[in-house]
């Protein structure tokens, strides 16, 4: 138990993105089922609107459990907030979004198979975002 702990310490950060990533995900996941499948609306557009949710969700727990941002002034929070959904707003547009609609509408490919991949590429861009611009730590912080 102690070397899981030790573990856990010293990747607490990836560790804990990749959890609250997954949940995002569920989140995206959950969030398209119920538009795309239940109340029937277009792939894309339920698409865009998973993505939404899990955004909202991904902004607070990325704050507050993954980097935990000490960001607190009112000036450092808005930019970081507004980096965070621009950052979103770019790889959602691009990975789930965009990628989504290219491989369902042009390609054909099944709906759930192309949400399984955009979502792979919308984790990875989104850590590369958080880590090296948005919630990057200053050298007081390290």
């Amino acid at each position: 138990m102690k070397k899981i702990l030790e573990l856990y310490k010293k990747y607490k950060e990836i560790i804990n993105y990749l959890i609250f990533g997954g949940l995002a995900t569920v989140v995206n996941f959950v969030s398209y089922y119920i538009f795309a499948r239940t109340l029937n609306v277009d792939e894309v557009i339920s698409s865009g609107l998973s993505w939404f949710c899990s955004v909202l969700f991904a902004y607070v727990t990325n704050k507050l459990f993954v980097f935990e941002s000490k960001k607190n002034t009112k000036k450092e929070v808005i930019k970081e907030m507004v980096s965070f959904f621009l950052a979103r707003i770019v790889s959602g547009a691009l990975c789930d979004v965009g990628t989504f609609a290219l491989m369902v509408k042009v390609f054909n490919i099944n709906d759930i198979i192309a949400k399984i991949v955009t979502q792979v590429m919308v984790v990875i861009v989104n850590y590369v975002f958080s880590k090296l611009i948005i919630f990057k730590k200053d050298k007081k912080q390290e």
